[in-house]
């Protein structure tokens, strides 16, 4: 009697659970380490009667603070009563109009802070600050 060989077939799937475990392992420690390395720095920031305000998205009007402390009021050099009186005005027509804040990378913080409270003293429901996006390309491509 001839003896009949019955090929089995070979298996090939991976067995995934034990990679399951370590990254639920590793995903714990991340979870528990990411908060103790976020560096804290201290500042003294200046003092100012400022409350909370909201984000409304209607049109904008743009205050701009230069490296002398200068303001302006949509590229227009302005006094601090001035501003106040218009920005006042402007917010009664319009109360949810939000306003912008462009301050120079060299003006002082405490001039950025003060054109901030003037403006909440105005009326203006919602004070943003301007940034531009740093260029990411490498010098010489364009």
């Amino acid at each position: 009697m001839p003896i009949v060989r019955v090929r089995r077939k070979r298996i090939s799937d991976i067995n995934v659970v034990p990679y399951i475990d370590v990254m639920l392992v590793l995903l714990v420690i991340f979870m528990i380490t990411a908060p103790l390395l976020t560096p804290g720095v201290k500042v003294e920031l200046p003092k100012a009667a400022a409350q909370a305000v909201d984000n409304p998205d209607r049109e904008t009007l743009v205050v701009t603070v230069d490296r002398r402390g200068k303001l302006f009021l949509d590229d227009r050099e302005i006094g601090t009563q001035e501003l106040q009186s218009k920005v006042a005005a402007i917010m009664r027509v319009r109360p949810q109009t939000p306003v912008l804040i462009r301050g120079d990378r060299q003006a002082a913080y405490n001039d950025i802070m003060q054109a901030m409270v003037l403006l909440q003293t105005a009326g203006v429901p919602s004070v943003g600050l301007v940034t531009q996006t740093p260029d990411t390309r490498k010098p010489g491509k364009k």
